[in-house]
């Protein structure tokens, strides 16, 4: 098993850790990584966008004019797609994004994710991050002392001074182990574990 420094909100070394190789050591594979990233993007849209076809505007099925004699081209009733406020013809309709992706490929791509981070030595591991209270400025001191501006902070249990007082700091983001993703891990420079997460995040890609 990899092993890994423990760090306090001072950027000390205060012991160490053990990482499971089986999450934390695996070969990284972009295009698995690509296959769910996608997938995990596509999910968010939501695609709702629709236009109204003839059926659906509101309007007389009257014929305009008689069909011959006119002179004019024949046209029938005014929610014709022709005329001005009549239905679309091509128009998006509701539609679901959703790219079904398996199990065992999803959690393959979460660990390849993890090892990458570790690999890049842009994983930390905190001992502990409680706040006193909620004050954005003691965060941001504590952010400042471990390096990591740019971070996803994984929590093992719900910590609201940590939530409130990180969450108008940018390029910051709090989330607890059951929310782990492959996007927000690739996005974020630095992974932020504190030390209960660890045991979370084995317990669900150990099964």
């Amino acid at each position: 098993m990899a092993t890994i420094d423990v760090l306090n909100t001072t950027g000390e070394k205060v012991a160490q850790a053990e990482l499971a190789d089986e999450i934390f050591a695996v070969t990284v594979k972009p295009s698995v990584i690509h296959q769910v990233v996608t997938a995990q993007l596509a999910a968010r849209r939501a695609g709702s966008a629709a236009v109204k076809r003839r059926s659906d505007v509101k309007g007389s099925t009257r014929k305009l004019y008689r069909q011959k004699g006119t002179g004019r081209a024949r046209k029938g009733d005014i929610k014709s797609p022709l005329l001005r406020g009549g239905g679309v013809v091509f128009g998006p309709s509701p539609r679901s994004y959703e790219k079904k992706v398996p199990k065992k490929v999803r959690k393959l791509a979460l660990k390849m994710a993890l090892s990458s981070k570790l690999q890049e030595n842009d994983l930390l591991v905190i001992d502990n991050m409680e706040m006193e209270r909620i004050k954005t400025k003691d965060f941001v001191e504590i952010i400042n002392a471990l390096d990591a501006d740019n971070a996803l902070i994984i929590t093992s249990v719900k910590n609201e001074n940590l939530e409130c007082s990180s969450r108008n700091v940018p390029n910051i983001k709090v989330m607890r182990t059951e929310g782990l993703n492959v996007y927000d891990i690739l996005k974020h420079r630095k992974l932020v574990l504190l030390k209960g997460s660890i045991e979370g995040i084995e317990g669900r890609l150990l099964q």
